[in-house]
């Protein structure tokens, strides 16, 4: 599944062809996806405008205006483990520059939302979506109260938001015997992390995945020197991994087509048996299953 970098990097590419344009025509091509799409969704979507697009966690959101009610409503859109955008401009072909590596599916049998974007500074253009498993979905919800939605009532602080400190997610720590990488994962701890920067993160901070969470706190539930590193650790890793476009893992590609790069920097994801990569260690990269997943980590310099 995307993680946050992924989501950002679609949304930052979204952004020139969607924000401030009108939608001239929305095409859905089934009913649903892992959900049933909004009752009449495409006449609904039709001749409003995009006013901004948003992200929150691993969400996408769309501020679409008025409804012919007078009610603001966020066109909410989550990629779920296989949906990507692809953007087809009036003027010439799809820019797709980069060599491909186990791209996301281009199959017209998988696009199964198209929107059409009217020109601004560039041309009109089709924004598609395409998801091959349907576990992606997209609903239209009134922006009043949308934060005590079920999907976000109870997400944590943004880990790039000023709401993520030390002292906020001791607090989350405080009391949490669960291993440190599940803690990191629960998204009523932080949002928007998954398997793969937790992986990365830890290991920058030399924080065992499965050291118990609680003992990075203190009993009262104040920060140690662990947890402002690793609240630092987790801020590079995502600056860092959005600056490269994200990370390519089995079918992850950008709006343009290209696939993101950080993979290619990755000290401990996916590497077991590689040479840990920390100065002056001498660990080679294990991994075990933690909670279903795959936890890579050096059990040498992760304490």
């Amino acid at each position: 599944m995307p993680e946050l970098p992924e989501v950002e990097t679609v949304r930052r590419g979204l952004a020139p062809v969607m924000e401030g344009r009108r939608i001239l025509a929305a095409v859905t091509r089934r009913p649903d996806l892992r959900w049933p799409l909004p009752e009449r969704f495409a006449e609904r979507l039709t001749g409003r405008v995009l006013r901004r697009l948003d992200r929150r966690a691993k969400y996408l959101m769309a501020d679409v205006g008025p409804d012919g009610h007078g009610v603001d409503e966020v066109l909410v859109m989550h990629l779920g483990m296989s949906g990507s955008f692809r953007i087809e401009p009036d003027s010439g072909p799809p820019e797709v520059p980069g060599d491909f590596h186990l791209p996301r599916s281009r199959l017209a049998a998988h696009d199964h939302v198209v929107l059409r974007m009217e020109g601004g500074a560039t041309s009109a253009a089709e924004v598609i979506y395409n998801d091959p498993r349907r576990f992606g979905f997209m609903l239209l919800l009134p922006r009043e109260g949308l934060a005590a939605h079920p999907l976000f009532r109870d997400l944590g602080p943004e880990p790039l938001g000023d709401d993520f400190t030390p002292a906020r997610l001791a607090q989350a720590l405080k009391g949490r015997r669960t291993p440190l990488k599940a803690a990191l994962l629960d998204q009523k701890v932080v949002a928007g992390l998954g398997n793969i920067y937790v992986c990365e993160a830890l290991h920058r901070a030399g924080l065992s995945p499965e050291r118990s969470a609680s003992t990075l706190v203190t009993p009262t539930g104040r920060p140690t020197a662990p947890v402002a590193l690793l609240v630092e650790t987790i801020r590079t890793v995502l600056q860092e991994a959005i600056a490269a476009g994200g990370s390519t893992l089995r079918d992850h590609a950008q709006v343009d087509g290209t696939l993101g790069y950080f993979q290619h920097t990755f000290r401990v994801y996916d590497r077991e048996g590689g040479v840990c990569t920390s100065p002056g260690c001498r660990g080679t990269i294990a991994r075990l299953v933690q909670s279903g997943r795959s936890t890579f980590y050096c059990a040498a310099c992760q304490r």
